[in-house]
């Protein structure tokens, strides 16, 4: 009997981990086909339109940012809702990877969206798998992140290219510690609110924060990789 529930529990939690993840790499897709369009088909339009009419580039950031923080804070919302905030997240952020792409090399872009994606699933399947606490690794990695973005802010004034290379490698440290402990973590809140909460929602907040993860990998990974080949 308890063989039984043991084996019903652990094919839940998969389903669950294989929806989150599914959601998660869907996202990726969205954001590198909407990049591909808008880097090499629709560029002048986007870039013309982006220069003529600024605000918006506003827009699309509090779009983002009000997406963000409603899916982080209501477990029990619609899926459906759920699922147009991450399309439309992915949408948004694959505008921005379009416009700021073709500044750089094809092969940097290459080897920062393969070196993302390793340490990622590495990360991933750390985090889902060990039976050892993360929470305070979690904890310290956000800690860590939020001084980061505070002295990313300081450089927006600065315009230290040297800051941005080097804060690139704890942004990798940061990330990497952030992805394994999101994996975690999401599996133990499955667990907690099983049959109280959507699965399906929790499933897309789980794959928007992995996304975002992935997403600030990517991004330090090119920085890092530009950095070397400008010196």
């Amino acid at each position: 009997m308890e063989n039984g529930r043991k084996l019903v529990s652990n094919t839940g939690v998969n389903g669950f981990l294989t929806k989150m993840y599914g959601f998660m790499s869907g996202a990726v897709a969205i954001s590198a086909l909407v990049s591909y369009l808008v880097s090499n088909v629709f560029y002048n339009e986007v870039a013309t339109y982006m220069a003529n009419n600024r605000f918006m580039m506003f827009v699309l950031i509090g779009a983002q940012f009000v997406i963000a923080i409603g899916m982080s804070f209501k477990v029990d919302r619609s899926p459906v809702v759920s699922g147009l905030g991450l399309v439309a997240f992915a949408v948004i952020e694959g505008i921005f990877f379009g416009l700021v792409v073709s500044l750089y090399a094809a092969s940097d872009v290459t080897m920062a969206f393969v070196g993302a994606a390793a340490v990622f699933v590495s990360m991933a399947l750390i985090g889902t798998t060990t039976k050892r606490d993360l929470t305070k690794v979690g904890t310290h990695a956000f800690a860590a992140l939020i001084a980061l973005v505070i002295v990313s802010v300081i450089n927006i004034f600065l315009q230290s290219t040297v800051i941005t290379f080097v804060f690139s490698f704890v942004g990798i440290l940061i990330f990497t510690a952030l992805t394994a402990w999101d994996a975690q973590k999401f599996r133990m809140l499955y667990l907690q609110t099983r049959g109280q909460v959507s699965g399906t929602s929790l499933a897309l907040m789980g794959a928007l924060q992995l996304y975002l993860d992935f997403v600030n990998l990517f991004i330090n990974l090119l920085n890092i990789f530009t950095g070397f080949n400008n010196k």
